[in-house]
């Protein structure tokens, strides 16, 4: 069985106090996962052309306010 297939067969046993406490708890750590990739994408430079097409329409006018 792999992991996978043994944390979906723990998930399915919960009650729903505790599944609502696991959604809580999987939301956050999703979230710290994100924060994770978007912080080793800046800081790679992955994100600099999307920067950069950003500035672009900014200079040129191409922008509302939101």
């Amino acid at each position: 069985m792999t992991a996978l297939q043994t944390a979906e067969k723990s998930v399915a046993t919960l009650s729903a106090e505790e599944l609502a406490e696991f959604r809580k708890w999987f939301a956050e750590f999703d979230a710290d996962a994100w924060d994770a990739q978007i912080e080793a994408d800046a800081t790679a430079g992955r994100l600099d052309p999307l920067a950069d097409e950003a500035l672009e329409e900014y200079q040129r006018g191409k922008v509302s306010e939101i």
